[in-house]
C-alpha cells in the first residue's frame, strides 16, 4: 500500500492558499490556516494524545478545511472536501482516510456538529481566535473580508451579533475549555464595552476599526457581489 505522503500535501494547500486566495479575503486567508488553526491543532492533539495516522489525517484536514474559498464564497467546507477527494489520492491517501478528511473539514462549518473527537479537535481549533488576545483584530478582519463579499453591517448590528455569538458558543474538548475560556469570557467583555460605548457616546455606526485592522477602504478593495 502507498503511504500518504502529508509534506506533499500539505505543500499543495499552502500554495494554493497563497496563490488563490484574493488579498480581499483577509481573514480566511493562510494565516488563519497556518498560524492559527494548526498550532492549535497540534496542542489540542498533544493533550489528546493523538499520533500516528489520525494525527497526519487531522494534519491535513488543517490545510484543506478553508481550500475551498479558491473557488467560491459559498459552501467553502464542501468544495473543500471536494478538492481533497481529487487531489489526496495523488500523494497516496486511501479512500478511508480521504473520507476521514472530508468528514473532519465538514465539521467546521457553523453551527458546528462534530461527531469525533477528531471532528472536535478541528472544530475547537478553527475557532481557536474566540479566546485569543487578538481576537478583535482578527473579527475586524473577518468584518473587512465580508464587506469586501457585500456584506456590510453597521457597527451596533455587528458586534451585537459577535456578542451573541461568542456568549452561544461552547468548546467541544475539556483542553479547548481549559486553554481559551478565561479568553473567550475576556473578549466577550471587550465587545460588551464596545456596544456600551456605542449606545453611551450616541455613536452608532461610527466605531472606529480598532487595533489597526484592515478596512475594505484600506485595503482598496472594491464591493464583490457574490450570492450564496
Amino acid at each position: 500500500m502507498k503511504q500518504l505522503d502529508f509534506e506533499r500535501a500539505k505543500t499543495y494547500a499552502l500554495t494554493r492558499l497563497v496563490e488563490d486566495i484574493p488579498g480581499t479575503r483577509v481573514y480566511h486567508s493562510i494565516t488563519h490556516t497556518r498560524d492559527e488553526v494548526a498550532p492549535a491543532v497540534e496542542q489540542l492533539a498533544i493533550m489528546e494524545n493523538v499520533g500516528g495516522e489520525e494525527l497526519s489525517l487531522l494534519r491535513t484536514a488543517v490545510y484543506f478545511h478553508d481550500l475551498g474559498f479558491v473557488e467560491s464564497n459559498c459552501d467553502h467546507e464542501l468544495i473543500g472536501a471536494r478538492i481533497a477527494s481529487e487531489v489526496l489520492p495523488g500523494f497516496g491517501y486511501q479512500a478511508g482516510q480521504i473520507q476521514t478528511i472530508q468528514n473532519l473539514i465538514l465539521a467546521t462549518r457553523l453551527p458546528q456538529s462534530p461527531k469525533t473527537y477528531l471532528e472536535e479537535i478541528l472544530a475547537d481549533a478553527d475557532l481557536v481566535i474566540l479566546g485569543k488576545d487578538t481576537f478583535m483584530e482578527r473579527n475586524q478582519d473577518l468584518r473587512a473580508e465580508m464587506a469586501n463579499y457585500g456584506e456590510q453591517v453597521m457597527d451596533d448590528i455587528w458586534f451585537g451579533k459577535q456578542l451573541s455569538f461568542l456568549s452561544s458558543h461552547t468548546y467541544f474538548t475539556s483542553e479547548a475549555h481549559s486553554l481559551l475560556d478565561a479568553g473567550k469570557e475576556k473578549n466577550i467583555a471587550r465587545l460588551k464595552e464596545f456596544i456600551s460605548y456605542d449606545i453611551r457616546e450616541d455613536n452608532k455606526h461610527k466605531l472606529p476599526l480598532p487595533f489597526g485592522a484592515k478596512s475594505a477602504e484600506a485595503l482598496g478593495a472594491g464591493k464583490v457581489d457574490e450570492d450564496c
